[in-house]
């Protein structure tokens, strides 16, 4: 964050942040926001969302925060782009905005305890688990459980052989070959939700053989 900073500061440029996870980081570990960088308040444009904040999925409601010409220059964009997007569902963000701490600081930690026992069920199924430091997310490498590492493969099949879905993470790349043998799952379910997963996932590698 601080390189991309200087860089800024160094050729007078724009920043514009997705901040959409701002109140979705683990182990008391503390978000700063881009805008807060000295120097940088003043050509910093933040966004952020409802969708993952309040965990509302497909409203696609969400907001910028920065110096006043630049938000009102892309408030113009907006309008010619789509004028008007969920309307009825943003009195509700509205009100969502206007929670306490303590409705933020709870989402965070129940996020948490659902990363760890998900977490934990992926590595029991095998998988090499990357730390989840934020987000809904926990990425493993398959090779372990399949060599081949087609990550795209395994989460066409896991559906049908143990009912639980995950996303291949080439579909993010650029070059989808590196990430190929990656795979993310998504720990915003209730525990039940999670604890059945992971015990689906137990029985993978007896499927799988």
């Amino acid at each position: 964050m601080l390189t991309i900073a200087e860089v800024a500061l160094e050729h007078d440029l724009l920043v514009i942040t997705d901040e959409v996870y701002e109140h979705l980081v683990f182990d008391d570990r503390e978000h700063i926001p881009m805008a807060t960088v000295p120097g940088m308040g003043e050509r910093t444009l933040t966004i952020s969302s409802g969708g993952k904040t309040f965990s509302t999925t497909g409203w696609k409601i969400g907001w910028i925060c920065g110096p006043q010409e630049i938000v009102r220059a892309a408030m113009r964009a907006k309008q010619f782009l789509t004028y008007v997007n969920g309307a009825p569902f943003q009195p509700a963000i509205a009100t969502g905005l206007r929670l306490g701490d303590d409705y933020f600081t709870g989402l965070a930690r129940r996020l948490q305890d659902a990363r760890d026992a998900l977490a934990s069920g992926l590595g029991q199924a095998g998988f090499t688990v990357f730390p989840s430091e934020a987000t809904y997310f926990t990425t493993v490498d398959i090779t372990p459980v399949r060599p081949d590492g087609d990550g795209m493969a395994l989460c066409e099949q896991l559906p049908h052989l143990i009912g639980v879905v995950a996303v291949p993470n080439e579909v993010f790349y650029v070059d989808p070959a590196r990430g190929r043998n990656l795979v993310r799952f998504a720990c915003c379910k209730r525990p039940e939700v999670i604890n059945e997963a992971v015990e689906r996932l137990g029985r993978l590698k007896e499927v799988l053989e």
